[in-house]
């Protein structure tokens, strides 16, 4: 059988690897960090519940991998302006809650014992050219960043939470947020422009829940990271696959991307396994999945910087609405198509490489 190579060894990257080992493919993958998830330390991650009408865990279960780690559905969101707070609810889980990194329990640490399990060889501290890769699967592209999220992931005595904070002083056209699952807590700021000032905002997020929660903090570590997004997607080059946010699939309101990254390796190795014309099926595989989700996610995006203005009171009194029709707005409707010509120019104007 056919020996593949992957260049990252992070979910998008490791769901394809798990994919065609499964399929009998022998597979290497290529991570220039010395295990999976370096650069987390047990951070808290939602693994969004909301864009299909598929559960996630439906999903995993189709794509042939396991849940071997730590799953906490939450159906209850606290949204906050720090002036006004609206308690929201959904009928099913909203997101689920996932640690990242070398941590008991981490997803990162799941996908690698399913991978090895199936036989996959995952090469630590070594790495291949993107064009001597089958799939290049190594994250954010440094070009096409948007955001930044700086936080902190710490022990906690407050109880089972999940808040979003709406406010420009605290996350700047992005919001802070603070989730916290069997005493461990993750507090951070996404941060949309003005990347340099995320410290300042982290700040700021940090004492506004403090005063709101008064909980403790303890045996704080740090969490950085940044987001791509793209409409200019490269999915392919020569005979080369990207997936995840190589590829440039990152939700642009909010910047969730993982539910992104393991469908799009997920994918790639279906394309690989069918064979014929591979690279063509790939591309419009990923096209009919995620091009619509992308263009949505840019006039969302646009609205949101359009009503935000800095207090975020338009969005704390329809939280509850805004979460029952979350399907509806992060999928490409009628309303995206209509503004869609307008969100594209004005985004532009704003980053100049969409």
């Amino acid at each position: 059988m056919e020996n593949i190579s992957i260049l990252g060894a992070g979910p998008a990257g490791l769901s394809a690897a798990i994919s065609l080992a499964k399929a009998g493919y022998e597979v290497d993958v290529f991570e220039r960090n010395q295990d999976v998830g370096r650069k987390f330390y047990g951070d808290l991650q939602g693994l969004e519940n909301w864009s299909e009408k598929e559960d996630i865990l439906d999903e995993l279960q189709r794509m042939g991998l396991d849940t071997n780690f730590d799953l906490h559905p939450f159906s209850r969101l606290m949204t906050t302006n720090s002036l006004k707070t609206r308690n929201v609810a959904t009928k099913r889980p909203l997101f689920y809650l996932i640690k990242r990194g070398t941590v008991p329990g981490a997803l990162d640490l799941g996908l690698k014992k399913q991978a090895e399990n199936e036989g996959v060889d995952i090469h630590f501290e070594e790495s291949i050219p993107d064009e001597d890769a089958d799939i290049v699967a190594t994250g954010s592209c440094h070009e096409n960043v948007v955001g930044m999220v700086q936080g902190i992931s710490f022990k906690t005595d407050l109880k089972d939470t999940a808040v979003m904070l709406f406010n420009d002083q605290a996350g700047f056209r992005g919001y802070a947020y603070l989730l916290v699952t069997e005493g461990q807590g993750c507090l951070g700021t996404v941060v949309l422009e003005k990347v340099q000032n995320a410290s300042q905002c982290l700040t700021r997020a940090k004492k506004i829940l403090e005063n709101m929660f008064q909980f403790k903090i303890q045996d704080a570590s740090p969490c950085v990271g940044v987001g791509s997004f793209s409409l200019k997607n490269k999915f392919r080059q020569g005979e080369t696959l990207y997936v995840g946010e190589a590829a440039g699939l990152q939700d642009f309101l909010w910047g969730f991307g993982l539910r992104y990254a393991l469908k799009s390796g997920y994918l790639a190795a279906q394309c690989i396994i069918k064979g014929e014309d591979y690279k063509k099926d790939y591309e419009k595989a990923v096209q009919d999945r995620f091009a619509g989700k992308l263009k949505a996610g840019l006039v969302n995006r646009y609205l949101w910087e359009m009503t935000g203005n800095g207090n975020y009171d338009v969005v704390i009194n329809n939280s509850q609405r805004i979460i029952d029709n979350l399907l509806w707005i992060t999928n490409y409707n009628i309303v995206h198509r209509i503004l869609y010509p307008m969100a594209l120019r004005k985004m532009k104007e704003r980053y100049g490489w969409l």
